[in-house]
């Protein structure tokens, strides 16, 4: 793992898409290049040569950033989504951490709100087919 570590923070082209990754994150998050620097604790010029492909941060700050801007460490070092695909739309994202704060009771009627929805639309999304074909016949 250090070793492959090592060889991914050699490769230009992988600190050039990182940085690009970490700049577009950062942007999403409306946040400022000090405002991040600040809050992973270090010099806002070091992130602009992290943001410039020149350097890749240890492991300790890949991790916190990765946590602070809401991604996987894979997603932020090597651009690999997985199925769990992130969330883009902050004001349900706000909306969701909010809910952290409400008691057991209300969150799941909350989540019972949401399961509903998605039933709803799949549901909807089933049926559309049937329906194109009964207007067209």
């Amino acid at each position: 793992m250090v070793t492959e570590l090592l060889t991914i923070t050699q490769n230009e082209d992988i600190r050039k898409a990182f940085g690009l990754r970490l700049k577009e994150l950062r942007k999403q998050k409306g946040w400022t290049q000090k405002e991040l620097a600040n809050q992973i604790d270090i010099r806002f010029a070091q992130l602009n040569k992290y943001e410039c492909g020149m350097h890749m941060p240890p492991i300790e700050k890949l991790a916190t950033l990765s946590d602070i801007l809401g991604v996987t460490l894979d997603y932020l070092v090597m651009g690999n989504r997985n199925q769990k695909q992130l969330l883009h739309n902050m004001r349900l994202i706000e909306r969701l951490k909010e809910l952290e704060n409400f008691d057991s009771d209300d969150q799941n009627v909350i989540i019972t709100m949401i399961d509903a929805m998605i039933v709803k639309r799949r549901v909807e999304g089933a049926v559309a087919p049937f329906d194109r074909k009964q207007a067209s016949g």
